[in-house]
């Protein structure tokens, strides 16, 4: 008999030891039971003793297993995330064994001389930056350098932020790759995922262009990592374990010698800082733009309306960037001048035609007829949002057909690629969205782009807000005249920040990293602990507790510690610690330190403060 210690898939336990008359290989799949639990997967970790207590036996061999590359990149995610195995080997597909087919790609882009130079640049390095331009034709040197790889037999993966992007990047790599690619995201049907691995592993697709959980795939020979739009929230998970997969492309690169290009137009502060980079400038098509600012609040004004129009008279279009969806984002009483919050988040509700609604746990209800603070009866909107101004704009050009384009109508696949097709087929004047409008769309015939609302985004208690707001404006600015002369129209109060940057993101990077060094990344590392309980003073005892304990630590700087921002969500009480430190190592230590006490969680490098 043998003995092997197994990681039961999907299952937040420690490894578990079961028994084997077969002789089984290191990363081979397996199926056990547990308790009254049957059919589960499992991945044998390494074979061991007979252990003192009773075994139960491996039931069957299913002769898949995880490659190295898996195991690598699953055993980093438990240690840097602080998350058991199981739980983690859970997202990840294992496969038979498999060799990859060099492919003969008949097609390759032709490249200017800049993008031969940063071609060129990129293949001296083990991994690099591409700090191209909006416009500048990074995708077709990405198409290049993917060319050559597969022509090798080697195995390409390429990361978008999400799926919006998906569609016009699958026309784009269809005229190069044929079949010889597929995409990976959530929306693909369980059907299509097994057509897919079925792909993959007939060593027929060597090329897959997906969300991050395209990193969790069973590659074998994995030569190249793309990361698209690197800069994007996107990459970060919102939920355990909070990983972001532009740092594990970068981990993986380094671990297992897999080249990783990072590209963007307005990369990451981070990026910038460790990586070497290529600065490509200009346009593929030459464009002219130029900058209007409107020094009003958040309104549809004169300029707004003008420029609008002067677009539809030209049989031009435009894009509309606001940062709320729904009608408001929130109501507030005239008498009291409080807003009308959840009642099991402590956060405003978001107006949608008459019906309130919270957008962290989806309760709604109708609008209140009188103000439930004070009973007043005038209730006032603010914050105007993508339905409602769609709606404002539609009452002053009756006869232009005006799209909403957020996650509230944005539901699948398919709408996304209608939407998207209409409006390059002319079929929509003007595109009102949120930051799904900046996700790297190619318009063709737009104008003119207009960014309402990000004061309010710019001045958010986070280190980031900053970087993050002049990212998505200058993401949305690039949006027009990728062909021509087109216009840019800021509504804004803090013009001086936006002028000063708008053209030059390379002089923001450099005077940002002044600003940051000593305190926040890419010179120091964060944690965030979080603490919650149904019960606020349960919640507040255990944050005060480890506050206490973390104080005074070498080399542990404790930031702050306190109610959350949004300290209640889902009659949770929400309470943080954030923590930091010149290395990861001592934040690894305070993590696996907090999370013995009950309703902790933990957040390595964060994104998110509220």
């Amino acid at each position: 008999m043998r003995y092997y210690e197994l990681s039961i898939k999907g299952l937040y336990l420690q490894n578990l030891i079961y028994e084997s008359e077969e002789e089984l290989l290191v990363l081979s799949e397996v199926i056990v039971a547990l308790g009254s639990r049957k059919n589960l997967k499992a991945i044998v970790i390494k074979e061991c003793q007979k252990p003192e207590f009773q075994t139960r036996p491996i039931e069957e061999n299913t002769f898949k297993s995880l490659s190295e590359v898996q195991f690598e990149l699953a055993n980093f995610i438990s240690k840097y995330y602080a998350c058991k195995l199981g739980f983690i080997l859970n997202s990840f597909e294992s496969s038979k064994f498999y060799k990859c087919e060099k492919i003969s790609c008949l097609k390759r882009p032709s490249l200017s001389i800049l993008q031969e130079e940063a071609l060129n640049f990129i293949k001296t390095q083990s991994s690099s930056l591409l700090f191209a331009d909006t416009g500048s034709g990074k995708t077709e040197i990405y198409i290049a350098l993917i060319k050559e790889y597969l022509e090798q037999g080697k195995q390409v993966l390429l990361l978008m932020p999400e799926i919006s992007l998906t569609p016009q990047m699958q026309k784009r790599l269809q005229v190069y790759f044929k079949d010889a690619f597929f995409l990976w995201h959530s929306k693909i049907s369980k059907k299509k995922k097994q057509e897919h691995l079925e792909q993959l592993t007939n060593g027929k697709a060597l090329l897959v262009a997906g969300a991050r959980s395209a990193l969790f795939l069973p590659f074998r020979n994995l030569g190249l990592i793309i990361v698209d739009e690197e800069h994007d929230n996107s990459y970060k998970a919102s939920n355990k374990p909070y990983i972001n997969a532009r740092d594990l492309a970068l981990f993986l690169g380094k671990k297992c010698n897999i080249k990783v290009l990072l590209g963007s137009a307005t990369p990451s502060l981070t990026s910038f800082y460790k990586q070497k980079y290529f600065r490509l400038k200009g346009t593929f098509f030459e464009t002219k733009k130029e900058f209007l600012f409107d020094e009003n609040e958040l309104s549809v004004s004169v300029l707004l309306l003008k420029e609008l129009k002067k677009s539809l008279e030209n049989q031009k279009q435009a894009i509309i960037f606001l940062p709320t969806r729904a009608h408001f984002r929130q109501i507030l009483c005239k008498s009291c001048g409080k807003s009308i919050k959840c009642p099991f988040c402590s956060v405003a509700m978001s107006l949608h035609k008459n019906i309130l609604k919270c957008h962290y746990c989806n309760f709604s209800k109708m609008i209140d007829e009188f103000c439930p603070n004070c009973k007043g009866v005038l209730l006032e909107a603010k914050k105007m949002g993508t339905a409602q101004l769609c709606e404002l704009l539609q009452k002053k050009f009756t006869k232009a057909t005006i799209n909403r384009f957020d996650s509230d109508e944005i539901t699948s696949v398919r709408k996304l690629d209608k939407i998207l097709k209409d409006f390059n087929d002319r079929k929509i004047d003007i595109l009102v969205g949120t930051s799904m409008l900046a996700k790297g769309h190619d318009y063709h015939n737009v104008d003119l782009s207009v960014i309402l609302g990000l004061d309010e985004f710019l001045f958010r208690p986070n280190f980031r807000a900053s970087e993050e707001s002049l990212s998505l404006a200058m993401q949305v600015a690039g949006r027009a005249g990728r062909k021509g002369e087109a216009r840019v129209l800021f509504q804004t109060k803090n013009r001086a920040f936006f002028e000063r940057y708008i053209q030059d993101y390379e002089s923001f990077l450099k005077d940002e990293l002044e600003l940051r060094e000593g305190l926040y990344p890419p010179f120091k590392r964060l944690l965030r602990l979080i603490i919650e309980s149904k019960r606020r003073d349960e919640a507040k005892e255990i944050c005060e507790k480890l506050a206490k304990d973390f104080e005074g630590i070498e080399n542990l700087e404790l930031v702050g510690y306190g109610a959350c921002a949004i300290e209640m969500l889902g009659l949770t009480f929400r309470f943080y610690i954030l923590l930091r430190a010149h290395t990861h190592k001592i934040l690894m230590k305070a993590q696996a330190y907090a999370l013995n006490f009950k309703g902790v969680s933990a957040d390595m490098d964060p994104i998110d403060f509220s």
